[in-house]
């Protein structure tokens, strides 16, 4: 991540809270109940709420640093990131989608609340001590960009959302298939640089691999082995799928692979447990 302090730029990605998750119910690929969504949010409201003079604010995520010090000076290449108004109104589309139509209401006033007397919407407000000579004050547009033309376009899609009732610029096919029709994924896909420890039961485990390679493979701990080579996706991946039918839960796949473009094994085993969660 940029703008951080110390030169802390890297974070693991299990350590980094950020209020993207709400798209998934946006975009009608998780309903609002889902238990993993609510949690997130219980997640988000815990690290980023911020409260303010008129109601609840949000920061973009954990450790942001573009925005003003905590001592009212500007940014400068780091700084403290601030409460965005345009996520009050993502989260207003959120409890939309949840039924809680009040909660989005009031999510609205907060919003309009941080706009400048001229009625224009910042990209960031102060959440801090005020400090008057500054004209600093909690709640109120900071030294940010003013108007932000996404923070109106969040306003506009809100007012539109209440007027129809519904979140208006949710696609209706993503809806359709994953929260009415329920499709799940059919594979679980695994790459070098995200290794995910456990496949679903009945799900199909493909390896997504940056070049051409030969894929060994196993269920019984080597005791039997099959090999399989990766097709070209087109898309600089190189992809292979790895069968888990009749496999149950608490099994282990164990795979290794061998780079067709120079001949050699990584010298590693990978593996992947079976388990019960769809």
């Amino acid at each position: 991540m940029r703008n951080r302090f110390g030169g802390a730029s890297h974070v693991g990605a299990d350590e980094l809270i950020s209020t993207d998750a709400l798209a998934l119910v946006r975009f009608g690929l998780r309903a609002a109940d889902d238990p993993r969504i609510v949690d997130t949010v219980n997640v988000i409201d815990h690290v980023l709420r911020v409260e303010l003079p008129y109601g609840p604010g949000w920061r973009r995520y954990n450790g942001d640093g573009y925005g003003e010090h905590d001592d009212g000076g500007p940014y400068d290449g780091t700084g403290v990131g601030r409460v965005w108004p345009l996520l009050a109104g993502e989260r207003a589309h959120y409890e939309l989608a949840a039924g809680r139509r009040t909660a989005a209401e009031r999510l609205l006033v907060a919003m309009e609340a941080g706009a400048s007397p001229g009625r224009l919407l910042p990209e960031q407000v102060w959440d801090g001590p005020p400090i008057p000579a500054l004209e600093l004050e909690p709640g109120k547009p900071s030294g940010s960009a003013m108007p932000l033309v996404w923070a109106h376009a969040e306003h506009i899609k809100l007012l539109r959302s209440l007027t129809d009732g519904a979140v208006f610029d949710r696609p209706p096919q993503p809806v359709r298939r994953y929260l009415r029709e329920k499709h799940v994924a059919r594979c679980r896909p695994w790459r070098p640089d995200w290794r995910p420890p456990n496949v679903p039961v009945g799900r199909v485990l493909r390896l997504d691999l940056p070049e051409p390679a030969l894929v060994h493979w196993s269920t019984d701990g080597w005791q039997t082995r099959s090999d399989a080579r990766t097709r070209d996706t087109g898309f600089g991946i190189h992809c292979v799928e790895l069968a888990t039918n009749g496999l149950m839960p608490g099994q282990v796949i164990v795979f290794t692979w061998m780079h067709l473009t120079g001949g050699a094994w990584i010298g590693q085993d990978h593996t992947v447990t079976v388990n019960g969660v769809g």
